[in-house]
């Protein structure tokens, strides 16, 4: 099969397409021909070689931790699944590839493209966590760092259907995608404590940085601690005493029923860009500038 590949830490650079041997499902596991595959900023910090303790690489590596595709096969003790059934999925195997195998997965709803599919299993389970870790509830308020990326919009938009007035971090020109989720958005930068103290007088309950662009300093200083500060980007925290939440669970039945929202047009999703599957540098390159403005996928 066709699959991006690198064999060595670096830029996007180090990222080739090249002939590899297809994987196939085991016990427990389907395997999606792949129609579109997600990409997220841990993707290019495992392959820069920043997270060699939490997320080392084995050589050859094929990156990606999302796919939305066909099943086309099914593993020993899988039900209620067949072949050609339609799914998004976390995989356990790298989802830049024609193939890649999952073992907890929903299915996809008719009204939704394949893009869209795949830029929901990560970054869905990921606001979905960082909320109930921070536990916030109705007339609470929540910063949220970051807010107009993928895992930040998501964020906002579970927790104003909790109650939650949110604060929410981005460059001007996402201000207004930031107020129609619900948001009340404000710039980062030099000055932030500020402007936020203006904007919620009454205090940041809880902080959810999705940005990772030395946010926490400030976030500390708004909270006033470091309680209910919870970041999915800046390895710092351990150092700061902050939480860092980095590990994923089982979600397929609760992705199935935020993806049918997202179908349902009630929860929104923005894509980016699209890449062709030879053009994974090009998409690293983008989700590293930090402004890709929404969901980077790619389309084998």
């Amino acid at each position: 099969m066709k699959a991006i590949v690198y064999a060595q830490y670096g830029g996007p650079e180090v990222l080739r397409l090249e002939d590899v041997e297809e994987p196939h499902a085991g016990p427990g596991q389907v395997r999606l021909k792949v129609m579109a595959a997600g990409v997220n900023p841990v993707d290019y910090k495992i392959r820069n070689g920043w997270m060699p303790d939490m997320a080392p690489a084995s050589w050859p590596a094929i990156p990606g931790l999302e796919a939305a595709g066909v099943i086309d096969e099914v593993g020993p003790g899988v039900t209620g699944v067949a072949v050609g059934d339609e799914v998004m999925a976390p995989t356990v195997t790298g989802s830049y590839a024609e193939y890649a195998l999952a073992d907890d997965f929903a299915f996809k709803p008719a009204g939704l493209s394949w893009e869209a599919a795949a830029a929901l299993p990560v970054a869905l389970e990921t606001a979905d966590r960082v909320l109930d870790v921070l536990g916030v509830t109705a007339g609470e308020t929540l910063l949220v760092h970051g807010a107009a990326g993928a895992v930040g919009a998501f964020g906002v938009q579970l927790a104003v259907a909790r109650g939650v007035t949110v604060v929410g971090t981005a460059s001007p020109r996402n201000h207004d995608y930031l107020r129609s989720l619900g948001a009340i958005p404000v710039t980062y930068g030099d000055g932030l404590a500020d402007r936020v103290r203006a904007l919620a007088p009454q205090g940041i309950d809880a902080v959810f940085d999705a940005a990772g662009q030395s946010a926490l300093e400030v976030s500390i200083e708004l909270r006033g601690g470091t309680e209910r500060i919870v970041t999915i980007t800046d390895v710092r925290a351990f150092e700061l005493g902050i939480v860092f939440s980095g590990s994923s669970r089982r979600f397929g039945a609760q992705l199935a029923d935020y993806a049918q929202l997202v179908a349902d047009n009630a929860l929104g999703v923005r894509v980016a860009a699209s890449f062709a599957l030879a053009d994974a540098g090009r998409a690293h390159e983008l989700s590293e500038t930090g402004h890709a403005g929404g969901k980077v996928v790619l389309v084998p």
